[in-house]
């Protein structure tokens, strides 16, 4: 397919996301290819590693491609995104724990779903253009692709700001917050992806030093702010700390119900630590979003009459009941996701 190059070269497999004009954002069929790829190339005796990068010099992956579910959406139809968000948290969870190593080359944008195909990775390159976000809070949705792992494992509470902030990352950040490994400028990736093609080793990754983070200076301040278990709570630390002041007008432009119920999902990714567990919450809220939540407003607002004036469900945080949060986060039942699909 013309949206993804797939070739065998010396020892590696390679993938690039190829839609630049849609700054390589993910659809459902890419998914599903890069799926088929991966399980193909799992036991090839002739792919030692694999490297993922992006077309263009704008994205390695904005995200996932969401014009469709607004569509199916606006007719009353459930199944689509359900079925779209099941396959590519299998996806995400094949590559989290891929035998094979993993290089992804994270130029420009990495968002939502460009996360989740990029940060899962055994080894994860950033340069000076990177920029990495789990925007979707702004979108009515909440942190997911695994992302509720990443910000859970974030030092102190970082995560947790990323999560409902929405806030950028450059290269510093994410290697400070987990969400990279290795900075190497751009200009020096061709030939380190031909050293890595030519001899299948990770160990010709020789990364400088990264940029400083200011994620890392704000720390103190970002743990006793975003340590509470709700929107209240948080909300009430920022206003003693000015450092911060800047997260309060972030988070005012983004969804009540989605910033208050990431609270919990990245609560318990931090207490379950795995992929599926975190992927399994996730997907109580992302089964449930179609009808339930912001998200088609959110994708309104931001892509289809692109107003950026969104109506969310709840003037502000406060209007959020406890009730509300639980609904969107209760166990699924017969529903719950299943990762069993594709070739295990």
């Amino acid at each position: 397919m013309t949206d993804l190059i797939i070739r065998k070269t010396g020892h590696a497999g390679q993938i690039t996301l190829s839609r630049p004009q849609a700054l390589n954002a993910l659809t459902y069929e890419m998914c599903l290819t890069l799926e088929a790829t991966l399980d193909a190339w799992r036991d090839d005796p002739d792919v030692r590693l694999i490297l993922i990068d992006g077309a263009g010099e704008r994205a390695f992956c904005s995200g996932g491609d969401i014009a469709d579910m607004y569509k199916s959406g606006q007719t009353g139809d459930l199944s689509y995104g359900r079925n779209f968000w099941r396959d590519e948290y299998r996806l995400n969870a094949k590559i989290a724990r891929y035998p094979k190593p993993i290089v992804t080359f994270l130029h420009g944008f990495t968002m939502g779903g460009g996360v989740g195909v990029g940060c899962h990775a055994s080894h994860r390159i950033v340069c000076e253009t990177s920029q990495i976000a789990m925007p979707e809070v702004t979108i009515g949705l909440i942190p997911d692709v695994g992302g509720s792992l990443l910000l859970a494992n974030a030092p102190g509470f970082t995560g947790t700001y990323l999560g409902v902030t929405g806030d950028r990352m450059d290269a510093g950040d994410a290697i400070y917050a987990g969400f990279a490994d290795f900075f190497i400028p751009q200009f020096q990736w061709d030939d380190l992806k031909s050293s890595l093609i030519e001899t299948g080793q990770t160990n010709r990754i020789k990364p400088q030093s990264a940029p400083d983070s200011r994620l890392k200076s704000w720390q103190a301040d970002l743990y006793g702010a975003f340590a509470g278990d709700t929107l209240a709570s948080i909300y009430a630390s920022l206003s003693t700390r000015p450092k911060l002041a800047h997260a309060q007008k972030l988070m005012e432009r983004n969804s009540p119900l989605a910033m208050a119920a990431a609270i919990p999902i990245i609560n318990a990714a931090r207490s379950a630590k795995s992929i599926e567990a975190a992927l399994e919450m996730e997907y109580r809220f992302t089964y449930r979003a179609v009808a339930d939540s912001d998200f088609i407003e959110g994708i309104r607002a931001a892509i289809i009459d692109r107003d950026r004036a969104p109506k969310w469900r709840h003037a502000s945080w406060a209007d959020v009941t406890a009730d509300e949060i639980a609904k969107m986060t209760a166990p699924l039942g017969a529903d719950a996701l299943d990762l069993s699909g594709g070739k295990s």
